[in-house]
C-alpha cells in the first residue's frame, strides 16, 4: 500500500516536468476497473431487485386469487417500485383495482402494460371492461376491437364488445358480436342471454323471448331471475309470451 502510494507520487512529479500522458493512463486503468466493480455491483442488485419482485408477483396474485385486493393491490406496488416492466404486473394490478372498483385507475394501469407490451390481449379486453364500467362504451369498444384482433377466438370479447354496441344502440353490429362468439363456442348462454335483451330493447317480441329461452335451457334458474328485473326487458316485460315464459321455468 505505501509502495503504491509513492509511486503515485513519483508518477505526479513527472507528470509536472513531462506532460500527462503517464497519469492519464493509470487513471484510465484505476477508472475502468471502478466501471467493472460498479457495473457488477449493478448487476447483482439488478438480480436480487428481479427475484425479490418475482417473488412478490406471486404473493400478490395469490392475495387476487383469494380476493383479498386491497392487500394484492399494495403488493403490486411494491413489484412495480422493484421492477416496473412487466405488462403482467400491471394487468394484474388492473384486475385488482377494477375489484375495488377503482376504474380510471385500472384504465391507467391497463396502458402502463399496453405501453410495455402492446400486443397484450389481457390488458385490452380488461381496459375494455374498466371503460364499460366508466359507461365509456366507445373507447370500450376500441378496446375488444384490439383484443380479438390479437386473439379472435376470444369469445368473452365479443360478447363484451356486444354489450358495449348495445349501450350504444348499434344494435345490428352487437348481435354480430354475439353471433360470432356462439360460433366460436355454441353453448354460450351469456350471448344468447345478451341476444335476448337486444332484441328486447329493439321491441322485437318473438327473437327476445327465443333467445332468452334458449339462456334458460342452459341455467334456467338465473336467467328466469335476471330477466324478471332487467330493464332491458320492459318493452316486453307485460307481453303474455314473455310472462309465460318465466313461469313456464317456474315450475
Amino acid at each position: 500500500m505505501v509502495i503504491w502510494q509513492r509511486l503515485i507520487a513519483s508518477s505526479l512529479i513527472s507528470c509536472l516536468a513531462i506532460g500527462c500522458n503517464d497519469l492519464a493512463n493509470s487513471s484510465s486503468d484505476n477508472a475502468q476497473q471502478v466501471v467493472q466493480q460498479t457495473n457488477v455491483n449493478q448487476l447483482i442488485t439488478e438480480v436480487q431487485d428481479s427475484q425479490k419482485a418475482e417473488n412478490l408477483l406471486l404473493q400478490g396474485n395469490g392475495l387476487l386469487d383469494s380476493h383479498r385486493y386491497q392487500e394484492a393491490l399494495v403488493v403490486y406496488n411494491q413489484v412495480i417500485a422493484l421492477k416496473n416492466d412487466s405488462p403482467e404486473t400491471y394487468v394484474n394490478r388492473g384486475n385488482a383495482l377494477i375489484a375495488l372498483q377503482q376504474y380510471p385507475e385500472a384504465v391507467e394501469s391497463y396502458n402502463k402494460a399496453i405501453a410495455i407490451r402492446p400486443n397484450q390481449v389481457q390488458a385490452w379486453y380488461n381496459r375494455g371492461n374498466a371503460l364499460t364500467a366508466l359507461r365509456h362504451y366507445e373507447e370500450a369498444v376500441k378496446s375488444y376491437n384490439e383484443a380479438i384482433t390479437i386473439e379472435p377466438s376470444k369469445h368473452e370479447g365479443w360478447i363484451n364488445r356486444g354489450i358495449a354496441l348495445t349501450k350504444l344502440q348499434r344494435y345490428t353490429e352487437a348481435l354480430a358480436s354475439y353471433n360470432q362468439a356462439l360460433t366460436i363456442q355454441p353453448n354460450l348462454h351469456q350471448a344468447y342471454y345478451n341476444k335476448a335483451c337486444n332484441y328486447a330493447l329493439q321491441n322485437n317480441l318473438q327473437l327476445a323471448v327465443e333467445n332468452l329461452k334458449e339462456a334458460m335451457r342452459f341455467v334456467p334458474q338465473k336467467y328466469q331471475n335476471l330477466a324478471k328485473n332487467d330493464p332491458d326487458f320492459d318493452k316486453i316485460r307485460g307481453t303474455e309470451q314473455f310472462q309465460k315464459l318465466l313461469s313456464s321455468s317456474a315450475k
